[in-house]
């Protein structure tokens, strides 16, 4: 299996030990990363352990970075570009809307530095990460079309049927977390979307309730996440695992 998205660098030290001591099964991780601290750390960790394929990015859920800290950031992720898998994780604020902590002139700028990120993802043909929920979601599929970019993977995807349809045409990837084993509407969202569309991710060290409550977020918990859409799709469980692999070592170039 591969972890299509997780934060390896927001683990404690020994934590990131365990799990990547623990992983023989697992043919690569996708560390995403928040900032450029989060980068520089991703790139660490990739140079230590080949399993760990880092993305570069920017969170959309905290606040606009200042003019010194983008063009930082910026210019390292350009010297490094060679060494990232893809951009990421990159998108719109919608839970930090939601809780009214963005202002409407703000939210054009999280569009504006999102639309920066897809065409650099273009220009140097690096798939991208996206952090892009319920009404965000179609905003930047929006963007995506404007630059035709189709390498575009929206991790633990929330959002509505119309939506949906438009990314299922479109081909965008989406990614599917432990949520699935106890979440009805994430279910339904499987039921509805293509095999050859899915990957699987923890996103951890984000914790997860039903029969993961208390546990450390642990890759091998995507194995629960292949059992259910192998149910759900009515398909053997070794199919479902090696279907998803592929499309996820496709994808990534992995």
């Amino acid at each position: 299996m591969i972890d299509s998205h997780i934060h390896l660098d927001k683990y404690k030290d020994l934590e990131i030990t365990t799990i990547l001591t623990d992983v023989d099964w697992l043919e690569a991780m996708l560390s995403v990363s928040t900032d450029l601290q989060s980068c520089l750390r991703n790139l660490e960790l990739s140079r230590k352990d080949q399993k760990v394929k880092p993305a570069f990015g920017f969170h959309p859920e905290q606040s606009l970075p200042t003019e010194i800290e983008l063009n930082k950031l910026l210019e390292w992720i350009t010297k490094y570009r060679t060494e990232m898998i893809a951009v990421g994780e990159v998108g719109l604020p919608y839970y930090m809307r939601m809780d009214q902590k963005v202002s409407k002139a703000q939210y054009g700028q999280y569009i504006d530095l999102l639309e920066m990120f897809i065409q650099l993802a273009r220009q140097w043909d690096k798939p991208i990460v996206l952090h892009a929920v319920y009404d965000d979601a179609p905003i930047v599929c929006d963007l995506l079309e404007k630059h035709s970019m189709k390498n575009a993977h929206f991790h633990w995807f929330k959002g509505d049927t119309k939506t949906m349809e438009r990314m299922i045409r479109n081909g965008y990837s989406i990614s599917i977390t432990p949520e699935i084993v106890y979440k009805e509407k994430i279910q339904r969202l499987i039921e509805a979307y293509p095999l050859e569309l899915i990957m699987v991710e923890t996103d951890g060290p984000w914790p997860f309730e039903g029969p993961f409550t208390g546990k450390m977020t642990h890759p091998k918990m995507m194995k629960e996440s292949i059992l259910s859409i192998a149910k759900i799709k009515n398909l053997p469980e070794t199919e479902v695992a090696d279907r998803i692999l592929e499309h996820t070592k496709s994808f990534y170039r992995i």
